[in-house]
């Protein structure tokens, strides 16, 4: 079987995005670390938006942050999940007064003055986080402010003072009226983050290469008799390495003193790290060799596939290279059985 492959022999067996088996799982992480890499930004906005209860929309186009991020920074904080927004939206109508114009509206509190929303597009039928771009990957796909988005994020600003508030669970939708408010928004966003939510309650701290990682031990550990040591984040310990405690792999298996170390390289959009391990590639490939050890790396996702030099030079000093699926792991382990024998 032939184990080291070319990039023009690897790609048409990649399967270039997300197993159905880890799409859940990618898209809650992925919404969590849009969440807190984006905070910072957040707030900002907030803080920049205190002259008039309206002015955060003209704060949030000038700054080009995706309103459907924005939108689910407010859902997170106030705890108002998918069940309570379809929810919302499906007794809407019997919870909203009409105004003279026959459109629905709430009163509202702000810096002491009561003041009045009009919905521009509320009520809308199949409201829900599909809907408003909140759901797994759609977060992280740009949606611009429209009059939809400008309806939830006032309700989640400023509900909690209006009269409805109780009719539609909206008692958490106070964020408002802090605005401007730059240590009080500090204060009471990360509180917020880190004790109330349930929406990131029990959200694991797991990176999405560790995911990545996870799922080829796990699949390894299918296909390979109990003899075999297999271990994530593991270390080889290499004659001529700078570090004692040895060279880093995702993951190492090993049996009967050898070994085969594994790295894991699965990306959907292209970053620097695939860069990385091919300039690692030749002298990690070398030192390997010298120790009696082997080496071999897993490559899918359409970002990696972008940097075709790369991954080539990486195929270049592979002993063993293969995709992301689960035929493709068993390649894998077929190599780990005749490296190891």
């Amino acid at each position: 079987m032939n184990f080291r492959r070319t990039l023009a022999e690897l790609e048409p067996k990649a399967i270039k995005w997300w197993p159905k088996a880890l799409e859940a799982e990618v898209a809650s992480q992925s919404a969590v670390q849009l969440l807190v890499t984006s905070q910072e930004q957040f707030l900002s906005i907030l803080k920049l938006s205190g002259d008039r209860a309206e002015q955060v929309f003209a704060v949030l186009e000038a700054s080009s942050f995706p309103a459907n991020l924005f939108l689910k920074h407010l859902v997170t904080l106030a705890d108002y999940g998918g069940e309570a927004i379809q929810r919302l939206g499906r007794e809407f109508h019997t919870i909203f007064p009409l105004d003279s114009s026959n459109k629905f509206y709430f009163e509202y509190v702000y810096r002491g003055q009561r003041q009045s929303y009009t919905f521009a597009v509320l009520p809308i039928k199949g409201l829900g986080n599909a809907k408003l771009h909140l759901d797994g990957a759609a977060i992280a796909k740009v949606q611009p402010l429209s009059g939809l988005y400008r309806d939830m994020i006032m309700l989640l600003l400023f509900a909690a003072t209006s009269d409805q508030a109780h009719l539609a669970a909206l008692e958490k939708c106070e964020l408002g009226m802090l605005l401007g408010d730059a240590a009080g928004l500090d204060k009471y966003v990360r509180e917020k983050y880190l004790h109330v939510s349930r929406i990131t309650t029990g959200v694991n701290t797991n990176t999405l290469g560790q995911i990545a990682q996870r799922y080829v031990a796990d699949l390894l550990k299918q296909y390979l008799p109990e003899t075999y040591a297999i271990y994530r984040n593991g270390k080889i310990r290499l004659q001529g390495y700078e570090k004692s405690d040895g060279m880093p792999f995702d993951v190492v298996i090993s049996l009967n003193g050898k070994s085969v170390g594994v790295e894991v390289s699965f990306q959907v959009t292209t970053n620097s790290v695939i860069e990385r391990k091919s300039g690692q590639a030749d002298s990690r490939q070398r030192l390997m060799h010298q120790n009696g050890h082997k080496i071999a790396y897993v490559l899918d996702g359409a970002g990696n596939f972008q940097r075709s030099s790369a991954v080539s030079t990486i195929c270049l000093f592979s002993d063993c290279t293969v995709a992301y699926s689960e035929d493709e792991i068993a390649v894998l382990a077929e190599f780990i059985k005749e490296a190891l024998a």
